[in-house]
């Protein structure tokens, strides 16, 4: 008798665990799919679409704020997409995104079509990239104000062995 208990108990627990790692596989495939699609402006910068994103990454980490101006949350397993591999989310004023492994900026840019670009941010890009996404994905006028939301991708040494990937809304002055 005691011996089928334990053998219940242990089937049990068994299942507990097979449940636990498949709800913890779909989690990790949502946010996958979540922080690279908001990274990629999918979809495009608002205010609306980058609070949904946070969140959902606020309820699997607490950000360091250290940096940039900028919270990084460090996710508790790696996403990738491509062949790109993050830990990190990246939230500015104005931007979402994430924050891939290695200085990939050049293959990022390849990957999605952005183009060199001509301004190195004062100094805080050594290398950066970026696509503007066509007129009919840009916010309404009057939503967020002048300006234009695209796809970026920089590098340099505010963020040693990083590669920033973000959607980023641009105001025009």
């Amino acid at each position: 008798m005691r011996n089928a208990q334990f053998i219940r108990h242990a089937a049990f627990s068994a299942c507990i665990a097979f449940a636990a790692f498949q709800a913890g596989q779909v989690l990790a495939d949502s946010a996958n799919d979540k922080f690279f699609d908001a990274a990629l402006c999918k979809p495009p910068y608002t205010m609306t679409s980058a609070m949904k994103i946070y969140d959902v990454v606020e309820a699997l980490a607490k950000p360091d704020t250290s940096s940039l101006g900028a919270a990084i949350y460090k996710l508790p397993h790696q996403i990738s997409r491509d062949g790109f591999k993050s830990t990190e989310v990246f939230f500015a004023s104005n931007a979402v995104g994430i924050l891939v492994e290695g200085e990939r900026a050049d293959d990022l840019a390849a990957k999605y079509g952005l183009k060199r670009e001509t301004s190195e941010l004062l100094g805080t890009s050594t290398k950066g990239y970026s696509r503007e996404l066509p007129a009919d994905l840009q916010p309404e006028p009057g939503m967020a104000g002048p300006g234009k939301v695209s796809i970026v991708a920089r590098q340099g040494n505010a963020l040693p062995g990083k590669t920033l990937l973000a959607c980023e809304f641009v105001q025009e002055f």
